[in-house]
């Protein structure tokens, strides 16, 4: 029963740091060190490092930057695209140091679903906010910041302190993340649609038009190229 607990811990903990990494890298790093080097939990080995003066300094200067940057929109927007190349290897790395000194093909099988478990929360974070940032007011920007903060520090508190709890979380972020991004992707397809019309002087109803061949379904697609095949075979007139 030990050792199930023990394996519960650390895929709680390998799979909680790649998930927050994606949201908030540096809020990630400052929650395990300080948790360590204040001793309320023990880290694996190759996760000591995190406690280490300069490694906290590191991340708590970049993370008072990301706070600020990322209260502003369209600052919020560079600064995640910026972070794509962060965060994602980040994530994979951290999540296979979280599994210890185990053999190399867990420490590889932890970074493969830990970089893509990053990427998912870094992609869902970064185009959920390009979206909001449409949004005139500050507010709805802000409180996504500061949910976002809070959900890193608390999600990582509750991976260490109740495991169990944290992974039925996390699988139901993960089908959220599944039915969220395709939605996502079409907005912002949406919105550079009407970035193009704004600069290009195309109308409405063209843009819309674009956006919705572009958005077609693959059965639509077949059905339209089965036509143009039946067209070709009829014999000209």
């Amino acid at each position: 029963m030990e050792q199930y607990q023990d394996i519960i811990q650390i895929i709680a903990l390998s799979m909680g740091v790649a998930w927050a990494s994606g949201l908030n890298l540096y809020a990630a790093i400052l929650t395990l060190g300080i948790a360590g080097s204040t001793g309320n939990i023990d880290l694996p080995v190759q996760l000591e490092i995190l406690q280490d003066p300069m490694v906290l300094m590191a991340a708590g200067f970049m993370f008072c930057v990301e706070f600020f940057a990322d209260k502003f929109p369209g600052v919020d927007t560079g600064w995640d695209a910026l972070h794509t190349f962060i965060r994602i290897p980040a994530g994979a790395f951290l999540a296979a140091s979280a599994v210890g000194e185990t053999s190399a093909a867990m420490e590889l099988a932890a970074a493969i679903t830990g970089g893509s478990l990053a990427a998912g929360t870094h992609l869902t974070k970064a185009g959920t906010r390009l979206l909001i940032n449409t949004s005139p007011e500050p507010v709805t920007n802000w409180t996504a910041s500061f949910t976002e903060d809070i959900a890193v520090i608390g999600g990582l508190l509750l991976a260490l302190h109740n495991p169990v709890l944290f992974l039925i979380l996390l699988v139901v972020f993960i089908a959220l993340t599944i039915w969220l991004l395709p939605k996502i992707w079409r907005g912002i397809k949406l919105l550079f649609a009407k970035i193009r019309q704004w600069f290009g002087g195309e109308s409405a109803a063209d843009a819309q038009n674009a956006f919705n061949e572009q958005a077609q379904t693959p059965q639509a697609l077949a059905e339209q190229v089965t036509d143009n095949l039946q067209q070709l075979d009829r014999p000209a007139s």
